[in-house]
């Protein structure tokens, strides 16, 4: 059988040939433990601080602000619950927003049974969080404000340079969840101005499995994992060296090719986009025309279900849904929640992201698909 179109690099990517020539030596005969004082541990050692090097430059820090973890979930959780137990004895208050990641709004909950607080800042019908607001949410026992990048759902691109500036004048530690921005736009942490930022290797052609935490020098979190030390004694565990090199390979690869990438995403999105709104009736986009990620289109469907929909192109398209429909409810993303887009339309919703190898032909194909799709739907 013919595999379907791939159009959901929001969840994850395939890896790129030249990160995964990059690590077949550390799978077959670099197979040292880079902590080992003897020969086989030099080359995969060296490895190591080279895919640091690598991540510092696509973020623009200094190599010793890289901590290599096992991806963006944990970098959330460490950089969340690190700086909440690290400054506890100064108060629990948390600043989020209404659209984040689970491993975001989940951290936060949890940390709500150790007696912490959390604000979670409402977005617009766009899914912009609005700086001032934000800035209002802050109380004098806040700690941490954390509001991601980008949103996975809608791509809506948020203000987090403004967000930070008003964060950290008031001496307040900044994190941002950068794991669909990262490869797509420019992410650089002294522009954006944060504290702490979360990468995940699997959103940009790395393995899964893999990701990084930057952490400003001179901040100290709370241990996350306890153990023999590496990491300079921040994350003990023996280091994932064929993931480290394979996530440095991709920095590399989106510091070299970003502009490149963004353009071919961007014009994929945007003719698939206009495509299926030429031969579809009743159809929205939900998030920012222009403020989101040059890859993801999410596009609402009125009066129809998203499962349904998904059913009927899943043979020959891969895409994914904002919504859940059961036999008597539909269960909405908590993002199109938050947005107030409203239940007729939410409930339609497919999320369609364009990667690096999505081809025009892909496109039109998808276009063709969907159109049809949607037509026998509402016949029925």
């Amino acid at each position: 059988m013919t595999r379907p179109i791939y159009l959901d690099y929001n969840g994850t990517t395939p890896l790129d040939p030249e990160v995964l020539e990059a690590m077949r030596p550390f799978w077959e005969t670099e197979f040292g433990n880079p902590s080992s004082a003897h020969w086989y541990g030099i080359r995969p050692r060296q490895a190591v601080e080279a895919a640091r090097r690598q991540v510092a430059g696509l973020l623009g820090c200094l190599a010793e602000e890289v901590l290599f973890t096992s991806g963006g979930t944990e970098s959330n959780n460490h950089a969340i619950l690190g700086m909440a137990r690290a400054l506890r004895h100064k108060g629990r208050h948390i600043v989020t927003s209404t659209i984040e990641h689970p491993a975001v709004l989940e951290v936060c909950q949890y940390l709500e049974k150790e007696g912490f607080e959390t604000t979670r800042v409402a977005v617009n019908e766009l899914g912009m969080v609005d700086p001032a607001a934000a800035e209002q949410a802050i109380r004098p026992d806040t700690i941490l404000v954390t509001i991601m990048h980008a949103n996975n759902e809608v791509g809506t691109v948020q203000p987090i340079a403004e967000i930070s500036e008003r964060v950290r004048a008031r001496g307040i530690t900044m994190h941002t969840d950068a794991a669909q921005s990262l490869g797509k736009i420019p992410v650089n942490v002294s522009t954006l101005g944060v504290d702490l930022l979360s990468v995940a290797g699997h959103k940009i052609y790395a393995p899964k499995g893999i990701g990084a935490l930057y952490i400003k020098k001179g901040l100290a979190l709370e241990k996350f994992c306890h153990g023999a030390g590496q990491e300079t004694g921040r994350r003990a565990g023996t280091e994932n060296v064929t993931g480290i090199v394979g996530l440095g390979k991709a920095c590399e690869i989106a510091t070299r090719d970003l502009e490149v990438n963004r353009v071919h995403m961007k014009d994929m999105r945007d003719r698939l986009h206009s495509g299926i709104s030429e031969r579809v009736a009743d159809m929205r986009l939900n998030g920012h025309p222009e403020n989101r990620l040059p890859n993801t289109l999410s596009m609402a469907f009125k009066e129809l279900e998203a499962n349904r929909l998904l059913e009927e192109i899943c043979l020959e398209v891969a895409a994914s849904a904002g919504a859940a429909c059961h036999s008597d409810t539909v269960t909405l993303s908590h993002v199109l929640e938050a947005m107030g887009v409203p239940v007729e339309w939410a409930k339609g919703t497919l999320r369609f992201s364009t990667g690096r190898m999505t081809t025009a032909e892909e496109i039109d194909r998808t276009v063709e698909v969907v159109a049809e799709a949607v037509a026998r739907l509402r016949k029925s």
